[in-house]
């Protein structure tokens, strides 16, 4: 199966469970289990929740445990990607200067803030276990995600 078509089968899995789920947290935790156990390059997928003014605190995720259980936004990747509202996806994190260690497996990341209403409400991130693994076609898929995502908050 092609990574288009892995891509469109689960944006119709996350896609049907967003419409059938109240509850937030149910709903992203089946979306971290099923991006991690479908997307090879995904070790590791969890989303961050926007709590009081500037800080980021662990959500529902798959994978190792992390100590970055709270981030304060500008810190780290998430804290960089929440504080400038942008994606940022790093392809090798040996590279990037603020980068916050997670596991010395983690080869790369791609965070992207989830938006509501101009304000980033969550984030969703992920971590691979291999150097460069993030295409635009990733990008794309996540930003998908993320836009369903954001009736929840």
């Amino acid at each position: 199966m092609s990574q288009k078509q892995t891509f469109d089968n689960v944006l119709s899995l996350i896609r049907e469970k967003i419409n059938s789920e109240t509850n937030r947290d149910s709903s992203l935790q089946f979306i971290s289990d099923t991006l991690k156990e479908k997307i090879n390059h995904y070790d590791w997928v969890g989303f961050y929740l926007v709590e009081g003014e500037n800080d980021l605190i662990l959500g529902p995720y798959a994978g190792e445990p992390t100590v970055h259980t709270r981030i304060k936004f500008g810190s780290g990747i998430c804290g960089q990607a929440a504080e400038t509202k942008k994606i940022f996806i790093v392809q090798d994190v040996s590279k990037e200067l603020n980068y916050l260690s997670c596991s010395p497996t983690v080869k790369s990341e791609i965070v992207l803030p989830i938006m509501k209403s101009g304000n980033v409400v969550g984030e969703l991130d992920i971590d691979s276990h291999t150097i460069s693994p993030f295409s635009d076609e990733d990008k794309e898929f996540l930003v998908r995600i993320c836009s369903m995502v954001g009736k929840y908050f």
